[in-house]
């Protein structure tokens, strides 16, 4: 969340780097600044009664001490007045607070300067490519025949114990899926992650916190009796354990990996592209998160970017990497490199990972600081990514790694698995 001073003192520089998301801030900003202006009038007058009314409070105290009891007992009736006044003008105050909060929630974090400009996810820009595109014979199979014929995955029955988007993974394929998680977190933990298990439900503060309520109310699966919300990313709640806290300066960073289901409500459509394993309502998925000091965070992006790269290398998986443009970029992120890998058998990029910067963005909201070495409360920065998400991994592995005698499992997983081949 944007604080409303940086954006009333900077307004056209505020609009104008929002504009790179498409965004148009103009009504809202304009909003912003007459609501403020109406707080800082009651602000005024409140003060005012205040002071008054503290001044006849002493005068009140005085005339008892003299004896004037009389006296006293009259000008007790305009305190009266003022406690009137003070808790009408304290309900206006909370009224206006609380739209010019609703107001800074719609607003999203603006880009960092490095942005490229761009109105779709074709001017996303390639910064990073690795590894030969595999050629695959003309009987490959995509990844959800594959599953039909080696019975690793059974869609069928997760659409009848469910629906559409919750896949059944056995055998093999269900030792396979929890190899690549404790392989994640192992890599994780030795890159020098403190490992984390979270709850799957949030409270609406936490939703609030990092910045999926409001801006995705509508995908994020909400139990209403108990106003709790299904995750859609480990990132929620694992950012959320610093939620109203500060940190001292010599603590920091903070960093943290957990894995979780996610689950998200977003609406389907039809063909290959969300075919399968390409788009779930529930899937599984490891993050890193990292709390940083401002100057830090985005060699600290640098860190990340790197560690994500050292597990699909080690994974053998051809990729590339791409600096999202300002229509691509999440709400609260203001940088982000997406991680795709190559499904040789689809002949598609299949976004696994997104690694982001969030800057004091999300920390506003959670209200995370840290002491620096002045003694003073600065906002600390957020960040988070993927590392990895499972889905499209498994496919792009089993795809990928198709032979006429069955699916060959990447060596570096094979003591996870304790077998190199399904057939």
């Amino acid at each position: 969340m944007l604080k409303v001073s940086y954006i009333i003192e900077n307004k056209k520089q505020v609009i104008n780097a929002l504009s790179k998301r498409n965004f148009d801030a103009t009504k809202i900003i304009g909003e912003l600044e007459d609501y403020n202006s109406q707080r800082k009038k009651i602000q005024s007058k409140l003060e005012n009664i205040l002071s008054k009314s503290n001044k006849i409070s002493k005068e009140i105290g005085e005339l008892i001490k003299s004896g004037n009891k009389d006296q006293a007992d009259k000008i007790k009736e305009q305190t009266a007045k003022f406690k009137e006044t003070t808790k009408e003008l304290n309900s206006e105050l909370i009224s206006i607070k609380d739209k010019i909060l609703d107001l800074l929630y719609k607003i999203p974090n603006i880009p960092n300067e490095s942005v490229p400009v761009g109105k779709g996810e074709e001017d996303n820009v390639e910064v990073y490519n690795s590894g030969n595109l595999p050629k695959l014979d003309s009987s490959a199979l995509p990844h959800w025949d594959l599953a039909k014929k080696y019975d690793i995955i059974d869609f069928k029955l997760g659409n009848k114990i469910t629906g559409s988007g919750f896949p059944v993974y056995k055998g093999m394929g269900a030792k396979l899926q929890r190899s690549l998680i404790t392989f994640f977190l192992d890599l994780n933990t030795n890159a020098g992650y403190n490992e984390v298990q979270i709850p799957y439900l949030v409270n609406e503060d936490s939703g609030i916190g990092t910045g999926q309520l409001p801006d995705k109310d509508g995908q994020m699966y909400h139990i209403e009796k108990d106003n709790l919300y299904l995750i859609p990313t480990a990132e929620v709640p694992a950012t959320n354990i610093f939620r109203d806290v500060i940190l001292n300066e010599e603590d920091l960073p903070k960093s943290i990996t957990s894995f979780s289901p996610c689950f998200r409500r977003e609406a389907g459509s039809y063909g290959a592209h969300v075919r399968g394993l390409n788009r779930l309502h529930q899937f599984d998925k490891v993050e890193i998160i990292r709390v940083e000091h401002p100057e830090k965070s985005h060699h600290a992006l640098e860190e990340m970017v790197e560690h994500v790269k050292s597990i699909i290398d080690k994974l053998g998986l051809p990729y590339r990497i791409l600096k999202l443009c300002g229509f691509d970029l999440g709400f609260s992120s203001a940088l982000t490199y997406d991680f795709e890998v190559y499904s040789a058998a689809q002949k598609k990029w299949l976004e696994v990972s997104s690694v982001s910067n969030c800057e004091s963005y999300q920390s506003n909201r959670l209200k995370l600081r840290y002491r620096n070495s002045d003694g003073n409360i600065e906002l600390a920065h957020t960040l988070n990514g993927s590392a990895l998400a499972l889905p499209r991994i498994f496919a792009t592995i089993i795809e990928n790694c198709q032979t006429e005698k069955g699916i060959v499992i990447p060596e570096i997983l094979v003591p996870y698995t304790g077998f190199s081949m399904i057939n």
